[in-house]
């Protein structure tokens, strides 16, 4: 039984990764050129930012619960802090950037996202003051996504340390 469970929690993991990992893709590699070179316009923006947030958010989801169970299965771990090696390390450290990860995607869904819906709403009565704000709110939105995408990758350098452990 724990076989089934274990490959089942792999699949999902991996599923999980290809999605969370695909979003921020799509978002950094593809959408955000476009939407600097002014051919993706904000509200097209705004809504792409809607549409990934319950993926993003439930893919987090799927990883955190299928990563737990995954490493109280592993014969490395050696329980809760304990640092006994290569792999230990390499998981506090996962853990360190997913926890960042977790915190940026929070910031930008419940702080950064609802101020852009707000700009848009004051863009309609006060376009230049909405304006100033928006080049703002976009550059601390693009450096966030950069610290995203530096965080995803250390998470799967992390876990190539640890699956070569």
């Amino acid at each position: 039984m724990s076989l089934i469970l274990l490959s089942l929690s792999y699949w999902l993991h991996l599923l999980g990764t290809v999605i969370w990992l695909g979003g921020l893709a799509a978002t950094v590699l593809l959408t955000l050129p476009a939407w600097r070179r002014q051919e993706l316009d904000d509200n097209l923006w705004v809504d792409l930012q809607r549409r990934l947030v319950p993926w993003i958010n439930g893919s987090l989801i799927v990883l955190l619960v299928t990563g737990f169970f995954q490493m109280t299965w592993d014969v490395n771990y050696g329980g809760f802090l304990v640092l006994d090696g290569v792999w230990a390390w390499a998981m506090l450290l996962k853990h360190i950037a997913f926890g960042l990860l977790a915190a940026l995607t929070l910031y930008l869904q419940f702080v950064l996202y609802p101020e852009m819906n707000r700009l848009q709403l004051l863009a309609r009565q006060k376009p230049e003051t909405a304006a100033a704000r928006r080049a703002e709110i976009q550059a601390v939105e693009i450096r966030l996504l950069w610290v995203n995408v530096g965080c995803a990758a250390a998470i799967l350098l992390l876990t190539a340390i640890m699956t070569a452990v």
